[in-house]
């Protein structure tokens, strides 16, 4: 019964839904922002709470506001994610643009793999479609698998038509080495601002006024391969419309310290939220573990 209902989800009312005009797909994210906003009130006190804790300095009104954008924005992202399923490889490169690709050239040349690491700000479902256009390397998603497992084979299937490739936990291990082995040079793309599953493996940090578990992954994997690490920020330039730069953190991974890696990225994160903290994903229990119980304290 999940099998059929996935797919009756997904070729009865997304797949159709993506083929409309972006214009009649912003008409249905007001629609979609209202209902969240005053009638589900969809995370509410999460993303009220997350954001007093990170910006103790903003007033109330100004917290609300942020709060406010936010849900706009988290209404983009819904249609935004729909229309990927259809969007034609031409709209998704006007939508979504490397500003300075020539940055990884000299890699490419020296036939070496990058790490590419980011957080979910703005839109990141362009990115991963779109990796494989941008750039001359092999373009690959490391993510976390979906629960619905049907669903998660027909997004799969879109995501990755226009080259990129995707891998999750579970298999990341066997695609990083078999591409290392075959030497060919690929661009991981690892999102690494979301609450790891096991505490007592991850960074723990300070981090918007909070104690802050971040997931090591990234740091780990640049410093097994050696793999040079860059930081994508993405800035949205209007409605529908992004681009983003790509910014290098290390050549040497190796020869930084514990930690090190992290916390630039996270410095990354942070120059972008006090530039528009509203496309970050606030509704997500970012802080739920907390140090004092990882630690047994």
């Amino acid at each position: 019964m999940e099998k059929l209902l996935s797919h009756v989800l997904f070729y009865g009312i997304l797949m159709p839904i993506s083929l409309l005009p972006m214009r009649l797909l912003y008409l249905l994210s007001d629609v979609i922002c209202f209902i969240i906003k005053h009638i589900v009130k969809y995370r509410r006190n999460v993303i009220l709470s997350n954001l007093r804790n990170s910006f103790p300095e903003k007033d109330e009104k100004e917290i609300r506001r942020i709060a406010d954008k936010y849900y706009v924005h988290l209404s983009d992202l819904v249609v935004e994610a729909i229309k990927m399923l259809t969007i034609s490889r031409k709209n998704l490169l006007k939508r979504y643009k490397c500003t300075n690709p020539s940055i990884l050239y000299p890699y490419f040349s020296a036939n070496k793999s990058v790490l590419l690491v980011s957080a979910h700000y703005n839109n990141w479902e362009y990115m991963v479609a779109s990796l494989e256009l941008q750039l001359k390397h092999h373009g690959i998603g490391v993510g976390k698998r979906m629960s619905n497992k049907t669903f998660e084979e027909l997004v799969f299937k879109r995501r990755t038509r226009y080259g990129t490739e995707v891998c999750y936990a579970d298999n990341s291990r066997k695609v990083l080495e078999d591409y290392d082995k075959s030497g060919t040079a690929c661009a991981y793309m690892l999102l690494s601002d979301q609450s790891p599953n096991n505490t007592k493996k991850c960074y723990w940090t300070d981090f918007l006024h909070q104690k802050t578990a971040v997931i090591y992954g990234p740091e780990y994997i640049a410093k097994k391969y050696d793999y040079p690490v860059f930081f994508y920020k993405v800035s949205k330039t209007k409605r529908g419309y992004y681009s983003f730069e790509i910014v290098k953190l290390t050549d040497e991974p190796r020869q930084t310290p514990y930690g090190w890696i992290c916390e630039q990225a996270l410095m990354q994160l942070k120059s972008m939220l006090d530039a528009h903290p509203q496309y970050w994903l606030w509704s997500h229990r970012r802080w739920k573990h907390k140090y004092e119980e990882s630690m047994g304290l």
